[in-house]
């Protein structure tokens, strides 16, 4: 399942990455909203709702978007269970999933092209978590240390 969701400043992108991920790669998609453009929403409410339901679904992926894609990322990062990371390029969302199994795709609504933003959400769909070393586990493993003590 994927999950997504967005501020007025991702409004646009959003709608266009639904459409992308259910007719190009034929993904099960849940628009977590807002339906309709609002100038005056959060970014946190959006980014804690998707954080709750990809936090309690393990195979589950966000997908955040406002204007610059970092309050979104701050947001989701503040749910336990949530490794958000900024889709900023291909190769860096690639990373995210790859070294850190972010389960969060955070993107720039103002800032990327639709294209480039295709780019970077079907590299971070298609990556897997790095398992051929086991330090990356290892920081894994200490960041859910970490969020448990709270």
């Amino acid at each position: 399942m994927i999950y997504i969701a967005s501020d007025h400043g991702g409004f646009q992108l959003k709608k266009h990455l639904v459409t992308y991920l259910t007719t190009q790669l034929n993904k099960k998609v849940e628009d977590l909203g807002p339906d309709k453009f609002d100038p005056e929403d959060d970014y946190p409410d959006y980014a804690f709702k998707l954080g709750g339901k990809v936090a309690s679904n393990k195979n589950a992926i966000g997908i955040l978007i406002c204007g610059s894609g970092q309050g979104m990322c701050f947001s989701a990062n503040k749910v336990k269970g949530i490794r958000a990371g900024m889709g900023y390029s291909i190769e860096g969302a690639e990373m995210a999933r790859r070294d850190s199994d972010a389960n969060v795709l955070c993107l720039a609504g103002k800032v990327l092209s639709t294209d480039h933003a295709y780019a970077i959400v079907k590299k971070f769909l298609e990556t897997e978590m790095r398992s051929d070393n086991p330090k990356y586990a290892r920081r894994i493993k200490k960041i859910t240390e970490f969020e448990n003590k709270k």
